[in-house]
C-alpha cells in the first residue's frame, strides 16, 4: 500500500519522465538488426560460391565468424556505441550474445582469467546453455510422443 505521498511522487515523476521514441527505436532496431542479418548471409554466400560448402554446411563457419567479428568490435568498444544506438537490433542476433559475453570477460578480466574471465562470462552463458538443454529436451519429448509431425 503506497501513501498520499509517494502516490504524489509517482505521479510527479511520470510527468517529468522523458518519452521514448518508441517507433524510431523501432525501425533503427530493424535496420541494424538487418544490416547484421545481411552481413551473415553475404559471409555464408561467400563460404558456399568461394569455399564450396553447401546451404548446411556454410551455417556453422558463417556465425563462427559473425561471433568472431562482433567480439573484435566489441574489444574495439564500437559495438557498444552502436547496440547504445540500435538497441534490441544489436541484442538480438548470435552477435549480441557473443558481445554480451565479451563484455562480461573484458569488464572483470582484473580479477584474473578464472575467476574473473572465466566466471563471470559463464554466468551469462549458463543460462542460455540451459534454456537450449530444456528447450531441446521438451521439443524432443514432444516429437518422441507425438511422432516427427513433419519435422525431418
Amino acid at each position: 500500500m503506497t501513501t498520499p505521498a509517494q502516490q504524489a511522487y509517482q505521479q510527479l515523476a511520470k510527468t517529468k519522465e522523458p518519452r521514448r521514441p518508441v517507433v524510431s527505436n523501432c525501425v533503427k532496431a530493424f535496420v541494424v538488426g538487418g544490416i547484421i542479418c545481411v552481413i551473415g548471409q553475404a559471409i555464408s554466400e561467400g563460404f558456399i560460391r568461394w569455399f564450396g560448402f553447401t546451404k548446411e554446411t556454410a551455417a556453422a563457419p558463417t556465425v563462427a565468424v559473425l561471433i568472431f567479428i562482433s567480439v573484435v568490435l566489441t574489444c574495439l568498444g564500437v559495438y557498444d556505441k552502436m547496440a547504445q544506438w540500435a538497441g534490441a537490433g544489436t541484442a538480438v542476433p548470435v552477435t549480441g550474445f557473443a558481445n554480451s559475453m565479451c563484455s562480461a570477460a573484458l569488464e572483470h578480466r582484473s580479477e584474473g582469467y578464472v575467476l574473473g574471465v572465466g566466471a563471470n562470462m559463464f554466468k551469462l552463458a549458463g543460462s542460455v546453455i540451459v534454456f537450449g538443454v530444456v528447450a531441446a529436451f521438451v521439443i524432443g519429448l514432444i516429437i518422441a510422443i507425438f511422432g516427427t509431425g513433419g519435422i525431418h
